[in-house]
């Protein structure tokens, strides 16, 4: 009896294992886009192309679901549901990371790179790499990629600017994080936080005098209807990264952490050279609605903004970063 007891208990234990493998087997993980970005953006092209790679490599268990125009929120508050370990991912950049781990910001100062090029052999740095793994291990946020460009970032306006000083006065929508608001108002406007999807309202009802924005998003999102003027200040070479909860990220099976990993960084290179290709585009389909492009003053512009350096004090940190990428 002994025996034959051992023999059902062994059996079962083996079932239970069994059904275990199979059910992780079975498992379908949901991971949900959010973007500020509306469905036309070329970001969004990318994450759509993403998601197709990313649900073919792992034979439809890792899904990934698009929500464009803010449909899951503002980015600050998906930012913190992924912290507490919702299945969301969102694209950010430095500044906001910057609330996080506070030196990852230069990345989105102003003047601080002239190019995605320049501003990618930064995100390689051994530096850079540390700040990614302080945001893992000590704020739970998972970077999955940070090489996402949305192309240089001027400002849109209702009157031609030339000079910081026809800033004085104006308000202009930007980002909420410090390293955008000091940047904006080094440059000598009153920086004002709002989501990019309230912008062409804003505008429109006065509350605003302007924004800054690049390209593949002004055109998107139709602000040659309440804006005259894009004033080419290219102070911004906007870098983006998708991150993720930490938390949520140990919960996948290696093997498709690895995938995740490795496709978010491949298709964000690839999108990026999209972006460059069709920001040329966009602008001159922003001239043909009506739009204006001013060229600035660029000198007077970064002289003005290397204020914020002093302000947020990273001159010493802008230098040290210049040295590691040569």
């Amino acid at each position: 009896m002994r025996k034959i007891f051992s023999l059902m208990m062994l059996f079962l234990v083996i079932m239970i294992v069994l059904t275990s493998f199979s059910y992780a087997a079975d498992k379908v993980y949901t991971l949900k886009m959010s973007t500020q970005l509306n469905e036309t953006a070329p970001n969004v092209v990318g994450f759509k192309e993403w998601a197709r790679r990313v649900g073919e490599r792992t034979d439809g268990k890792l899904l990934i679901e698009v929500y464009p125009s803010a449909q899951l929120g503002y980015d600050e508050d998906v930012i913190e549901q992924a912290i507490q370990g919702a299945n969301v991912a969102v694209l950010t950049d430095g500044g906001r990371m910057s609330n996080y781990v506070k030196d990852i910001g230069i990345i989105g100062m102003p003047y601080f790179t002239d190019s995605y090029d320049y501003v990618l052999k930064v995100t390689q740095t051994e530096t850079f790499k540390e700040w990614e793994r302080e945001l893992a291990e000590e704020n739970n946020i998972r970077v999955l990629s940070f090489n996402w460009y949305d192309g240089p970032r001027h400002f849109l306006t209702n009157k031609p600017i030339k000079e910081p000083a026809d800033l004085n006065g104006l308000r202009i929508r930007t980002p909420g994080a410090p390293v955008w608001s000091e940047s904006i108002k080094a440059m000598g406007a009153i920086p004002v936080s709002m989501a990019w999807t309230e912008v062409y309202q804003a505008v429109q009802q006065k509350a605003i005098d302007g924004a800054e924005g690049q390209h593949t998003a002004s055109y998107p999102a139709r602000l040659y209807e309440v804006v005259k003027y894009v004033d080419k200040t290219s102070h911004f070479h906007l870098i983006t990264a998708i991150i993720v909860g930490e938390k949520w990220f140990k919960e996948l099976p290696e093997e498709y952490q690895k995938i995740l990993l490795e496709e978010t960084e491949a298709v964000g290179a690839e999108n990026a050279q999209y972006v460059i290709e069709v920001t040329d585009e966009f602008e001159a389909k922003m001239v043909e609605e009506g739009m204006e492009i001013v060229e600035v003053n660029l000198e007077a512009f970064k002289e003005a903004a290397d204020k914020a350096y002093d302000v947020l004090g990273f001159k010493e940190l802008r230098e040290r970063i210049y040295a590691e990428i040569e």
